[in-house]
């Protein structure tokens, strides 16, 4: 018997970037891969009619001048509306208009600079400012963690935070749990006396990948930890393996991990199932 997997919040016609998009409007855990879907995604802009009347298929790059429509805010400012499919943009307006569809990276390099919002009129929108476009282009979306090292000579004190920061460790296990590379995942409190006057949480990830993959795990877990930390507090995070003393040792082997790689589901699919039916 074949089994199907059911999208249980899969609604009829939304495709993958407008689930993703409802999920990060209230999850953060959801928002690396809601970028990295818009990334690779197709949208439609309105265009203006005379481009459209030429004939075939216009092939469009960051040369090409497009007419694009803007929309004008509340505040008089102007926007560009652009859409996640051919539905949400027949439903924003009113009579026949017509558009482009072009790949969401060439619309960002086209308007850099410019204001846009992703599906305005629809329940589920997004608006995309200047600086966090050149970032999308930049990194992905994600914000670079500042890196600093540790010396053997720093004095270190590590120990539990006295309040849990629940919401932040349910939303890294949502990511985690979407990515391969984190085998466990650890939580501390950690003070650095040379660095900072107050404690930082440390997050501590036991990881296997590739150096490129893990980094970009290490980047989209960064924001999503300071989407999600209580008080806007600053989060550090490690790579921990049980080889190494110090920090490593001290995660492993006094903390109980928060996130842990299920291998069940994985392995009842490859191991033949011994029930015999009568």
């Amino acid at each position: 018997m074949s089994s199907h997997h059911h999208d249980d919040d899969a609604v009829p016609g939304e495709n993958q970037l407008e689930r993703l998009l409802k999920l990060a409007v209230s999850q953060p855990a959801h928002r690396p891969a809601f970028f990295r879907e818009l990334l690779d995604s197709t949208v439609y802009i309105l265009g203006d009619s005379e481009q459209v009347h030429q004939e075939g298929e216009i092939t469009l790059n960051a040369e090409t001048p497009v007419n694009i429509q803007h929309w004008e805010k509340q505040d008089g400012s102007s926007v560009i509306p652009f859409f996640s499919s051919l539905e949400t943009l027949q439903k924003a307006v009113e009579d026949e208009q017509p558009f482009i569809a072009m790949p969401a990276r060439v619309l960002f390099e086209i308007t850099q600079g410019a204001e846009l919002f992703l599906n305005p009129k629809a329940e589920y929108g997004k608006e995309f400012f200047p600086d966090e476009i050149a970032m999308l282009l930049a990194t992905g979306g994600v914000v670079k963690p500042a890196e600093h090292y540790v010396d053997k000579d720093s004095q270190i004190l590590l120990g539990q935070p006295e309040t849990y920061p629940s919401a932040m460790v349910d939303a890294l296990t949502t990511l985690f749990s979407q990515r391969k590379p984190v085998r466990r995942a650890f939580l501390a409190l950690m003070h650095d006396r040379a660095l900072d006057e107050k404690p930082n949480l440390l997050v501590g990830l036991e990881v296997d990948g590739e150096p490129a993959e893990i980094e970009a795990l290490i980047n989209e877990a960064g924001s999503v930890a300071s989407a999600t930390a209580p008080n806007d507090d600053p989060v550090d995070f490690c790579l921990v393996s049980d080889k190494e003393r110090g920090v490593s040792h001290y995660l492993i082997t006094h903390t109980q991990p928060f996130y842990q790689r299920r291998w069940g589901s994985w392995l009842r699919n490859i191991i033949p199932s011994t029930d015999k039916t009568q």
